[in-house]
C-alpha cells in the first residue's frame, strides 16, 4: 500500500486534513498530466474540473489501484473530455481560435513537439517519460495493455526523433 491510499481512505472519512495533505501529494502530477495533453493554459482548470470529480468518488476507492493511477485516470478522462469538447466546437464554429499565448523558450518548442504527436502515444510518452509512471500504470490509466503502452511510447520516441531530425535540417538548409 503506498502513503497516498491511507490519506484516501481518510479523506473519504471526511478527515479535511488528510483530504489537503492528499490533494497536496497528488496535485503537481494532475496538473502536469493536464498540461500535457491538453495546454498548460488550461492545466490549472483541468486540475480543479479532476479533484471536482475524484472527491466525491472517494468514498468509491476501492484501493485496487493506487491513488496516484486512480487520479490520474480521471485526470486523463477530464482531458479527453476537454479535448472532445474543443472538438466539437471547431466543427460548430469554425471561425472560434483559442489563442493561448504559447509558453516561452525551450518549454515552447517541447510544447510543440509534443503537440505534434498522436494524442494516444503523446498520453503514453508524458505518463512514462515526463511523469515517471510506470508501464503498468500508464496502462491502468490509458485503458490498454501494457504491450500498447510499450508500442506508443516507442513510436512517440521515433516520431519526436524524426521531428527534430527535420527541424535541424531546416534550420541548416535556413542558415546557408
Amino acid at each position: 500500500m503506498d502513503e497516498l491510499t491511507p490519506l484516501a481512505q481518510a479523506a473519504a472519512r471526511g478527515d479535511r486534513a488528510a483530504l489537503t495533505a492528499l490533494i497536496h501529494g497528488t496535485q503537481r502530477d494532475v496538473w502536469r498530466l493536464c498540461a500535457h495533453l491538453v495546454d498548460p493554459g488550461s492545466a490549472d482548470d483541468l486540475t480543479q474540473e479532476t479533484y471536482l470529480r475524484a472527491i466525491p468518488a472517494l468514498r468509491r476507492f476501492r484501493g485496487e489501484a493506487s491513488v496516484r493511477t486512480w487520479l490520474l485516470t480521471i485526470a486523463r478522462r477530464v482531458c479527453a473530455h476537454e479535448i472532445d469538447s474543443r472538438v466539437r466546437r471547431r466543427q460548430v464554429t469554425a471561425r472560434l481560435a483559442a489563442a493561448i499565448p504559447p509558453p516561452s523558450g525551450a518549454r515552447t518548442e517541447i510544447t510543440e513537439l509534443l503537440t505534434a504527436l498522436d494524442p494516444d502515444r503523446r498520453a503514453a510518452f508524458v505518463l512514462t517519460q515526463m511523469l515517471g509512471c510506470g508501464y503498468a500504470e500508464a496502462a491502468e490509466i490509458c485503458g490498454c495493455p501494457i504491450g500498447t503502452i510499450r508500442s506508443r511510447v516507442a513510436r512517440a520516441r521515433a516520431d519526436l526523433d524524426a521531428l527534430l531530425t527535420s527541424g535541424e535540417r531546416r534550420e541548416l538548409a535556413e542558415g546557408d
